[in-house]
């Protein structure tokens, strides 16, 4: 096995981990928003991953490789508030179905697996270098 693929598997973990963070800032940002009409309300966002393991000896790969970006189907609950200028004739308005203590459990996971691969490529990257070092002494 080629010894830099250790850091195409962290970089595709990190390219990974970035669109977590990144759907997950969408979905906090968004978790005020309401809507008259419950399809029009903000749905939460989640990224599909798929394990990357292919092939054996100098040929394999290995990573994570992003699928996309799923709405959840949890349905919109309305709550009445006939005052709300986004109120519908019935004087219902519908949040988005954002989780806060989810999307703040997903942040934390999502920037620690960030910061793992970080340190994975800097340890590579040491004992690559020590490794040199030991023939020109």
């Amino acid at each position: 096995m080629d010894l830099f693929r250790v850091f195409d598997i962290a970089g595709s973990g990190m390219g990974a981990q970035s669109v977590r963070l990144n759907t997950t800032a969408s979905n906090l940002a968004n978790i005020n928003s309401v809507s008259g009409d419950p399809e029009q309300a903000y749905r939460a966002r989640h990224p599909m991953f798929e394990t990357i393991m292919q092939g054996f000896g100098d040929e394999a790969s290995a990573g994570v490789r992003v699928l996309g970006v799923v709405e959840d189907a949890t349905v919109p609950q309305p709550v009445y508030e006939p005052g709300h200028p986004e109120a519908n004739e019935a004087g219902y308005i519908y949040r988005g179905n954002v989780d806060l203590a989810t999307e703040m459990t997903n942040m934390i996971s999502a920037s620690r697996a960030y910061q793992n691969n970080v340190e994975i490529l800097n340890t590579s990257k040491d004992l690559m270098l020590r490794t040199l070092s030991l023939g020109r002494q």
